[in-house]
């Protein structure tokens, strides 16, 4: 079916691995030790990029989001984006980052969105670490920025649901996008724990089990990730034996990843990149080059989905997996920034 879209405001946001990690229900690491503790020495083989995805900028975004109106969310004065619940006279009653109430006098109001990208993690929870330092939520942060402005470039409206390093309830990070309604939402990621040595990227892209949508955004999302990460010749990759665009489910059937959950309604997916617990993919995610480069394969995979019928590709059938949901994600222990 035709699509003619386009994309909004948005703001986004590395570590030595310890076994290996993956994230979980709540967006945590869980420990999958017993699969990580392989790294092959030899060169990996290059893979050429599929047939429809290019180095070139996004495509070009004309979708116009509402100036004016109901107040849906909220740039804070400190730079803080949170849903805001009441609009007043002298300031706004919102959802803070940790899913409390408090009052607002100013900031910038935001009426929707083309597109939301959620930097995964922040805080307390750094996410998967490389052995070079690097915590994959400030790798999230600065790959989402690097969206944020290729997709402006194109003319989207971005907003982001993390601008800088703090924590987000999943809950809170869910309702910043159902009320800006965009065509798209990202949760940007990168990964732990692998099945082991792979001769190519081991790139993810988890889409909503039920939607036809979101598996689209999904496959559009691998392909230009993939392609990206392809150019890199001698890299030793790891990967799950799974690896591509691909659901998870829960015991009852739904999405596993409370992300993916909080945001049915929308075409919503959760980007896993490549491997932090691999210290040469965490050497090759460290370079400033390549985390631009990655955030722009993203902007292109959301930009084609939104302004093509283009199918994406590398769909792949999920073998059962048995390790329970992590923890967090909640509001235990979640401290809010500060909004005045």
């Amino acid at each position: 079916m035709s699509r003619s879209r386009l994309v909004a405001a948005v703001v986004l946001v590395l570590a030595p691995v310890v076994g290996a990690c993956s994230a979980g229900d709540d967006g945590t690491a869980l420990d999958r030790s017993t699969s990580s503790s392989t790294t092959s020495t030899s060169e990996a083989t290059t893979t050429t990029a599929a047939s429809t995805t290019t180095t070139a900028p996004a495509p070009a975004i004309t979708h116009q989001v509402p100036t004016s109106g109901e107040v849906k969310a909220l740039v804070t004065v400190t730079g803080v984006v949170v849903p805001v619940l009441e609009a007043g006279a002298s300031g706004y009653r919102v959802r803070t980052p940790c899913g409390n109430e408090a009052a607002v006098e100013g900031g910038t109001p935001l009426y929707g969105a083309t597109v939301v990208l959620d930097p995964g993690h922040g805080g307390i929870e750094t996410g998967a670490v490389g052995a070079n330092g690097l915590a994959e939520k400030e790798l999230n942060t600065r790959v989402a920025d690097h969206v944020r402005r290729a997709l402006e470039d194109a003319g989207a409206t971005v907003v982001l649901t993390r601008t800088h390093d703090y924590r987000v309830t999943l809950q809170v990070r869910a309702e910043i996008a159902k009320r800006l309604a965009p065509l798209a939402f990202v949760s940007v990621h990168y990964n732990g724990g692998s099945d082991g040595p792979s001769d190519r990227p081991g790139t993810e892209t988890f889409f909503q089990v039920a939607n036809a949508g979101s598996r689209r955004l999904a496959g559009l999302i691998y392909e230009e990730v993939f392609a990206d990460l392809a150019r890199f010749e001698g890299i030793p990759w790891e990967a799950d034996r799974d690896a591509g665009a691909k659901y998870r489910t829960n015991d009852s059937g739904g999405d596993y990843y409370g992300i993916l959950r909080h945001t049915a309604g929308l075409d919503a997916v959760l980007s896993e990149g490549a491997f932090l617990s691999n210290p040469p993919e965490a050497e090759l995610l460290a370079r400033p080059e390549v985390q631009q480069s990655q955030g722009e394969a993203i902007a292109r995979g959301v930009a084609r989905f939104i302004t093509t019928d283009d199918p994406g590709s590398g769909y792949t059938q999920p073998y059962p997996r048995t390790e329970p949901a992590g923890p967090g994600g909640g509001a235990s222990g979640c401290v809010d920034p500060a909004l005045n």
